[in-house]
């Protein structure tokens, strides 16, 4: 992230210009990822059912006059069942001393429970002068008694600067959620160039996007078994084209079965759904070559997670 940012003491740090980071953080499923893609007008971050989607810490910037907001998307916080867990709970974990503001979510639509109380509780550890806020998400699946019901057990979850409930599918409330944290942010640079939506690199972009895919067309073991490595990009400027050769990661001989298909319809699948997005985040038409590869028990591995680069400062 350090690469990008512009100089501290760059010509846009004046009095009126505010600017700070805000860790999105929360229970799988909470809905962060869906937040800061609403936030930022256009899709940098993978969502899916499937628990534990996210497996980077990524950044996105959002520019308003006089204002310019990092959200830190993290991991879900959950209890780990594997070196994979362990490696993306720390890399959450991280975001929460680094930032001035935590949004700790909560999915409306679900009672609140231990992990909640769990997570509440790292909160309240924070630095004393670090705010916290309480987001309700995806109050377009809830109504109002239900949504009453939540707000009459937040007591339980400990102290907050403030609260605000939204559904980022609906853009409720997305505009008084930037102003509502802009009021907790100090004055300061602005750290990225104000084109510039995300800190991510196109490459672990392409292969999260990749990802995402199989979540979606896939089941059972699978989505969680998979990782995925960009083996090479090519980028023909002349015939408007970019050549991706990338390679899916599973477990387990039956995995790659699943994710190649009856006579490669599956993979056909993933490649053709991936490759629309890719078109749009590249902006030239995209070639996706997918292969597939067991690597046996690799989220016990280590040495193998960081090779796919998920976890702690990545």
């Amino acid at each position: 992230m350090d690469d990008s940012r512009i100089d501290r003491d760059s010509e846009h740090t004046n009095a009126e210009f505010r600017s700070g980071f805000v860790a999105l953080i929360g229970r799988p499923n909470a809905g962060k990822s869906t937040l800061l893609n609403t936030l930022l007008g256009e899709k940098i971050a993978i969502t899916s059912n499937t628990p534990q989607t996210t497996r980077h810490r990524l950044s996105g910037i959002v520019n308003r006059d006089g204002l310019q907001i990092v959200f830190v998307d993290t991991p879900g916080l959950h209890k780990p069942y594997d070196a994979l867990g362990e490696e993306v709970n720390r890399s959450a974990l991280k975001a929460i001393g680094d930032v001035d503001v935590i949004a700790f979510l909560i999915d409306s639509s679900k009672p609140i429970g231990k992990g909640d109380k769990w997570i509440a509780e790292l909160v309240s550890s924070a630095a004393k002068d670090t705010k916290k806020v309480l987001v309700f998400t995806k109050t377009d699946l809830v109504d109002t008694e239900q949504y009453t019901a939540q707000l009459e057990r937040v007591n339980e979850l400990g102290e907050f600067d403030n609260i605000i409930a939204l559904s980022a599918l609906e853009h409720r409330n997305i505009e008084e959620f930037l102003e509502l944290l802009a009021q907790y942010l100090p004055i300061g640079p602005q750290w990225f160039p104000t084109d510039m939506k995300t800190d991510q690199s196109f490459e672990v972009m392409i292969a999260e996007f990749i990802r995402e895919k199989v979540l979606l067309n896939t089941r059972d073991e699978v989505p969680h078994a998979t990782g995925v490595v960009i083996d090479e990009i090519v980028q023909d400027l002349d015939a408007d084209i970019t050549r991706i050769y990338a390679t899916i990661f599973v477990e387990r001989d039956s995995q790659k079965g699943i994710v190649i298909g009856k006579a490669g319809s599956m993979i056909k699948r993933i490649g053709q759904t991936a490759r629309k997005d890719l078109e749009v985040l590249l902006g030239t038409r995209v070639y996706l070559e997918l292969r597939v590869k067991v690597k046996k028990d690799w989220r016990r591995d280590g040495a193998q997670i960081r090779r796919f680069g998920y976890g702690e400062g990545l």
